[in-house]
Formats: C-alpha cells, structure tokens, sequence
C-alpha cells in the first residue's frame, strides 16, 4: 500500500496537532511536516515535497491563495487542499485559479477530511457543499450597475431612502427605483430580504 505523505499548514499549533492525530491513524496516510505560516511552508514543501499540503486559508504575511501559488511553483508535483472556516466566494476562487485541486470548510467530519486528502492526492476536487453552493451563486452574480451597488451598499448599512437621496445627491424618487431594480436582480420581495441576500452572496464588503 502507497503511503500518501501529507503536510500541514495552519498558524495554530492546536489545530495542526488535531489534524495530525485524525491523518496518522490511517495506515494510508502520514504526516510528514508542518509549518505555521505561507512562506515556511513553500521552504518545507521544497525540501519535503509532499503528496498533499492540507493549507489553511487565513494566514500573517501570505493567504492561502499566495501561499498556494508559491508553494506549487517550489513542489509542483504536492496538490493542494485548502481549510477555511468559511471562504467568500472570491477568497475561494482566488485560491483555486492558484493551483488548489480543493477546498473544504473546517467543519467537517473526520472522515470527510480523511477522504478529502486521498480524493486530492488523486487529483480529484472536493469542495465543501457551502463552498459549492457560495461559487454557483458568485457565478449568478447580478450585473449591477454602480448607482444600484451604492444603494445596495447604503441599505446594508441601515440608511433611510431621504438618508440615500441625500448622500447620493439624487431624488427620493430615483432611490426607490434603484431599490426596485436591485430587489429584482436579487429576487428579493424587500429591503430585509434583499440585505440578507447580499450579505449571505458576499455581493458586498460589509
């Protein structure tokens, strides 16, 4: 049996410790280095060249988006599998079009994990299904227009039509239609509905 080497990137000694203790009870697995930051990490990988690198997304210096790219450019033949305690639909992107085969959110069972690993050692993607769910939605993104985002941004942060109108410089009337078309892109049947549609979307920065 092929023993699939893995190594373990995370800036918490706790948790690199947990994750540890979860891959080398299986016979298949081994752990075989860890690092806390991205860039002790692409010097490890270089040296070590992992079959997998389990990498978590929210680092100091380098996210796991740098991380990734730099760290398949020193070992390219490791696969990546990001940990993430739940990634925007850009962070997620970001770190697949670096090089990542998968993304999963810290949450699931070990043996969900475990399979992750060796699906990614194989070159096949997992992906969380709130991660699935948060990229298919990214790519139904609506096509708004700026007034419309500023609207949109303005309501999330809890601002009255007359308080619109008057940051915008535009008529209450104009704020009322633009809060029309953005209910309608967003198939939301209200302002709450259509801040928590935004928010969940991360269609803004809030």
């Amino acid at each position: 049996m092929k023993t699939t080497t893995v190594m373990l990137v995370d800036d918490h000694s706790v948790v690199r410790m947990g994750l540890s203790a979860i891959i080398n009870l299986e016979k298949d697995l081994k752990v075989c280095g860890e690092a806390e930051n991205g860039p002790d990490a692409i010097a490890l990988a270089q040296k070590l060249r992992p079959d997998v690198v389990v990498m978590d997304f929210m680092m100091p210096d380098m996210d796991g988006a740098e991380a990734t790219a730099a760290l398949l450019e020193a070992s390219p033949e490791s696969r990546v599998l990001v940990l993430t305690t739940y990634g925007s639909s850009t962070d997620i992107s970001r770190v697949l079009s670096a090089g990542a085969t998968g993304a999963v959110t810290k949450n699931l069972t070990n043996s969900d994990l475990v399979e992750a690993i060796r699906a990614t050692a194989k070159g096949e993607r997992r992906l969380s299904p709130e991660i699935a769910c948060s990229i298919s939605e990214a790519a139904d993104e609506p096509a708004f227009t700026q007034r419309q985002r500023e609207v949109l941004d303005a309501i999330t942060r809890g601002l009255s039509n007359d308080n619109i109108a008057t940051l915008l410089g535009i008529s209450k009337a104009r704020v009322k239609q633009h809060l029309n078309e953005v209910y309608e892109k967003l198939g939301a049947a209200n302002r709450a509905e259509a801040v928590a549609i935004a928010i969940r979307r991360h269609l803004l920065k809030v």
